[in-house]
């Protein structure tokens, strides 16, 4: 699915969980089962819950993804940075970081097989390129981070045509995987 670009910048946001098993032993002789139990958290744990980011799916539809991306585009504008702004002269660059600071945790992550973070993705991206190739896609080459479409030649009929076939391939190859 081809998206608007937006502003932003990309953030990969690492949640560590963090938690510690321990077993219980008994004293010797006691006949009791050892039970393995979840430690309490330290008093510096926080009780709430770590926010994490929304991630988009392969399988989802541009629905899906506005209906994703609408409380991060509400943030935006919240924070004084509408969509329809995008011209870079009238951007105060301090405001558009401070905003995009604060709505950083409501801006959807790529799906997991396009996302950077992903050890396989290069795999994935390799798959999709075997398959648009299968379905006819004269010039289409892995790229970094991706997939480039038209070659050196900038071969408008593979660029157009797959991009009309990505969205099957993408499916398609996370379907076997």
């Amino acid at each position: 699915m081809v998206r608007s670009a937006r502003l932003g910048l990309v953030a990969l946001v690492a949640v560590l969980g963090t938690g510690a098993c321990s077993s219980a032993q008994p004293e010797a002789g006691s006949g009791a089962p050892e039970v393995a139990s979840l430690a309490k958290p330290s008093a510096s744990a926080s009780a709430a819950p770590e926010q994490q980011r929304p991630r988009e799916r392969i399988d989802g539809t541009n629905e899906d993804y506005e209906a994703l991306v609408k409380p991060y585009n509400d943030c935006l504008e919240a924070h004084g940075l509408s969509k329809r702004d995008q011209d870079a002269k009238t951007l105060d660059p301090k405001k558009a970081k401070a905003g995009m600071d604060a709505c950083a945790m409501l801006e959807p992550l790529p799906p997991w097989e396009k996302d950077p973070a992903n050890p396989e993705s290069k795999d994935f991206f390799r798959d999709v390129v075997k398959c648009l190739k299968g379905k006819g896609i004269k010039y289409v080459e892995v790229s970094e981070g991706g997939y480039a479409l038209g070659g050196e030649q900038n071969d408008a009929q593979s660029i157009s045509r797959g991009m009309e076939l990505a969205p099957e391939c993408e499916r398609e190859v996370a379907a076997r995987n």
